[in-house]
């Protein structure tokens, strides 16, 4: 008798059904966030009100909801490809830009500017992405004595974010929580963004992610030992910081608009790798759609869960990746 011969399973093609499923899955929750609410709108009517004849229905779901969803799925993807880099240039799987202070620093930054110089507005994520750099080198440097040792990192970064942490409250406080900016910023609550704040984030996400998927071959090897990094012509110091400074952009910039967003960029990648494994080609477009998914659902429980009482994004993530980050640094993850 003749073997039946095994038709060998693609795993690519196991990558555009997760694809798929998660990008339907986006779509999804971005319908029915739209109609989460006192106004909704059939996908009928929101079409014929968007592009074809006015609707006031559509007309205040459109300034006062998608500007806000726009922003949760932008500012999820950018922290979670932001979480991506980081573990991968730091070799940490506990590395993520709330962890190791850049969103702090960032925040502190972004604060600053809403407080003292409000007519810098539109130029926030320039100076909370300098404070996001200045929060990792400061790690960087202080790892570097430690051989960046994954505990070394956290509890620095740790120390870092903590003491950033206070100064945004202190000016918070001292400002009497009056300046909506200030207050937004500090709780990570983006309940009154606008297009405008969408108009600014945008150009630093596109771009952000577009270089991310580029360094995406340089982000496969990182996992090797520098000297071996190194026997292949690669410059291992200048590929780390330039990712690093590209990873610093993405969320410090989704912090200005949003706040603190802690444990997002933690979460996101180590789900990623459980569908769609380690290399980077596929990894940072999965955790872009993924990280979508995280923070605008986050941000769509904590608004309807208590309504008419919002909690803010930052808070439903803290109660979820509390128990996540304790899980990982307890018993780690095999992907393999």
């Amino acid at each position: 008798m003749r073997r039946k011969k095994m038709k060998k399973i693609n795993p690519r093609k196991f990558d555009l059904v997760y694809f798929l499923i998660f990008a339907i899955l986006l779509l999804f929750l971005i319908f029915l966030s739209i109609n989460l609410g006192s106004i909704k709108v059939d996908l009928k009517q929101l079409i014929r009100g968007l592009f074809f004849e006015y609707d006031e229905s559509v007309s205040i779901v459109y300034d006062l909801r998608f500007p806000r969803i726009i922003i949760s799925v932008m500012a999820g993807a950018g922290i979670a490809v932001s979480g991506v880099l980081f573990q991968s240039v730091l070799k940490n799987p506990l590395a993520d830009p709330g962890i190791i202070g850049i969103n702090s620093s960032s925040s502190f930054f972004a604060v600053m500017i809403a407080a003292f110089f409000p007519k810098l507005y539109l130029m926030t994520p320039i100076f909370a992405s300098i404070g996001g750099i200045i929060a990792f080198f400061i790690v960087y440097l202080l790892s570097w004595k430690f051989s960046f040792s994954p505990i070394s990192i956290v509890l620095i970064g740790v120390a870092i974010s903590t003491m950033f942490s206070g100064l945004s409250s202190a000016i918070n406080f001292a400002t009497g929580s009056s300046m909506n900016g200030v207050a937004s910023i500090v709780n990570g609550n983006i309940t009154m963004k606008t297009w405008d704040d969408v108009n600014i984030l945008i150009p630093y996400i596109f771009i952000g992610i577009f270089l991310a998927i580029f360094c995406s071959k340089i982000c496969n090897l990182m996992f090797l030992e520098d000297k071996v990094i190194r026997s292949l012509g690669i410059n291992v110091s200048l590929n780390r910081i330039m990712i690093s400074v590209i990873a610093t952009i993405l969320a410090s910039s989704s912090t200005a608009i949003v706040g603190s967003i802690g444990f997002l960029g933690l979460i996101v990648p180590h789900i990623s790798k459980i569908f769609i494994g380690e290399d980077h080609r596929k990894l940072i477009p999965f955790s872009m759609i993924l990280g979508a998914i995280t923070f605008l659902l986050a941000d769509t429980l904590g608004r309807t869960i208590f309504y008419p009482y919002e909690i803010p994004a930052s808070v439903i993530m803290g109660i979820v990746g509390g128990p996540f980050f304790i899980f990982i640094l307890r018993k780690g993850i095999n992907y393999e």
